[in-house]
Order: structure tokens, then sequence, then C-alpha cells
């Protein structure tokens, strides 16, 4: 595939370059065909500790942007898909944070499988995850086995109602991330595929604790 990168102009920061020294990185992954506008919204209610970057996903769909092409659209694309922008992730904070001791994740749909792609691409990177109606892709990583033994924290909040996430997608999570993380799981009755107010909730409750 193709390589991507991240465009650092398009990266939404909570704090100045100044401001962010020393503290620890949030990153903030939007969903498919969105922005780095989205999640961004969400800085209000998450933790003051971390300073937050909320990234664009490197490729065009033609309305929003994408981390990799959808599952229906060829499972080996989006595995491909899915580590190349991985690859991107990793190169940008190279460039722009390269000595940032801790690192956090927090997406949302397909950026909530980036979240735990990322942790699964680099566990020793990444000090915990947050995957909000986000899910696993299938396959081995390189660095699954040592994500097994490190049991990096991760929040995964999902809906009842949500259509959007194939049941199969869902049953693969179950079953994956228990033996590879510290799990925090949280089930939304009626929830569709949006965050409701108790998922953002508990969401900022979990980063808190992180940050305590």
């Amino acid at each position: 595939m193709t390589p991507v990168q991240i465009d650092d102009e398009a990266v939404l920061w909570s704090a100045s370059t100044a401001d962010r020294e020393g503290r620890p990185l949030l990153v903030l992954l939007h969903g498919y065909n969105s922005n780095e506008g989205d999640l961004f919204g969400l800085t209000p209610y998450l933790p003051l500790a971390p300073a937050v970057a909320s990234l664009r996903a490197p490729t065009f769909t033609g309305y929003g942007h994408a981390w990799f092409p959808l599952m229906n659209e060829g499972l080996e694309h989006s595995i491909e898909g899915a580590d190349a922008s991985s690859t991107a992730v990793i190169d940008w904070l190279d460039r722009v944070a390269p000595e940032t001791a801790s690192v956090g994740l927090l997406g949302f749909s397909q950026g909530g499988a980036m979240a735990i792609e990322l942790l699964r691409r680099a566990p020793e990177r990444f000090a915990f995850a947050v995957s909000l109606a986000g899910f696993a892709l299938p396959g081995d990583r390189v660095g699954d086995e040592r994500m097994s033994q490190l049991l990096p924290p991760v929040f995964w909040g999902r809906g009842t109602a949500d259509e959007v996430i194939p049941a199969a997608s869902v049953a693969r999570t179950q079953t994956w991330l228990p033996t590879h993380a510290e799990l925090d799981e949280r089930i939304y009755e009626g929830l569709g595929h949006s965050v409701s107010e108790r998922e953002l909730a508990d969401a900022a409750a979990f980063l808190a604790a992180r940050y305590a």
C-alpha cells in the first residue's frame, strides 16, 4: 500500500507548543468519513492534565477522511490500511513529540479500532486506549504477545443499539481484548453508533484515573 502520513497542519491542539512541554499527550482519532474537528469538541469534558492532539486520518474519502478502507471493501485492504495509518501516526509522534513520556489514545468507531491497532503495533509506546464504539481487527500483530504481557488499560464502550459495527467484530473484540488488556468494558442500553453523556462521563473518569 502507498505510504500515507499525518498532515501536521491539520492537527488540532488544546495547548500551545510551550504549554504542552512536559505534559502527557492524549491523541484523538476520529471515525470514518469524519475529520479532526469531530472529537476535538470533547476536550472541555476531558481531564486538563494532558495536552490533546486531534489528528486527521490520512485518506480522503470524498467527503471526510478514513484510517483504512471499510471491511466490506476487502479485509486485506482494511488491515493493510490500518497498518499504514499506524505507521503514519507513529511517524508523526516521532516528529512532534519524540520525548513525551506518556501517550494515550482515544478514538471513536474506526478511530476506536485504530486506538486498539496502535496498542497492538507498539504496546510500549502507548499508555492506554479509549475505544468508543470501536473494535479489534482480525489477524495477528507484531506486538500482540507483548501487549498480552503488559496488559495496558483499555476502556471499551459500546451501545446495544449500534447497527454500524458488525456483530462479528463485537464478538471478536469481546474475546480478544480481555487477554491483551486490563479491560474496562461498558455496554450502554439503547445507545446507537454514538457517544452518550453517560459514556463520555465514564470515559472521562477512566482518563482521570490514568492521570491521577
